[in-house]
């Protein structure tokens, strides 16, 4: 093992200790791309209601953990805070995260399980709700 030298030490102490791949911690609220099993984006969890796919994660993975982007509303993170107590996950609030960052809420476990696709796709929530009947009033009056 190679012993620090004084400019390590220095460096250290100016800009902190090393860490790996700190912009992809800074966009996932602090944990890595590999370990995440479910993100969404902040537009995501600022709409209404939940995504059932968060809940059937949160089911399947009684080991996970929730970290939602402590600078959205208390609002916009209740209902997703509230689904994770219920199954016994405690939901971590990070607030110390890059402003940049577009992640609003983050299902992952403490190891790598390698996921391809992790975030939920708006294309597929959009065709399930353009699948739903349109009530009889509205076809009635034209807003179909």
């Amino acid at each position: 093992m190679a012993q620090k030298n004084v400019e390590d030490y220095i460096e250290e102490g100016i800009y902190g200790p090393r860490e790996t791949r700190p912009d992809e911690k800074r966009r996932y609220l602090g944990t890595y791309r590999e370990r995440i099993l479910l993100a969404l984006t902040k537009e995501q969890v600022m709409k209404k209601g939940t995504y059932p796919e968060v809940e059937e994660a949160l089911n399947q993975n009684p080991d996970a953990k929730m970290i939602v982007n402590g600078k959205l509303g208390y609002k916009a993170l209740s209902a997703y805070t509230k689904m994770a107590s219920s199954y016994g996950i405690h939901a971590q609030r990070v607030t110390s995260i890059d402003k940049t960052s577009d992640v609003g809420l983050v299902v992952a476990k403490e190891y790598a399980i390698h996921r391809e696709s992790i975030f939920i796709d708006e294309e597929v929530q959009a065709n399930t709700a353009q699948n739903k009947k349109t009530p009889w009033w509205k076809k009635l009056i034209g807003m179909d």
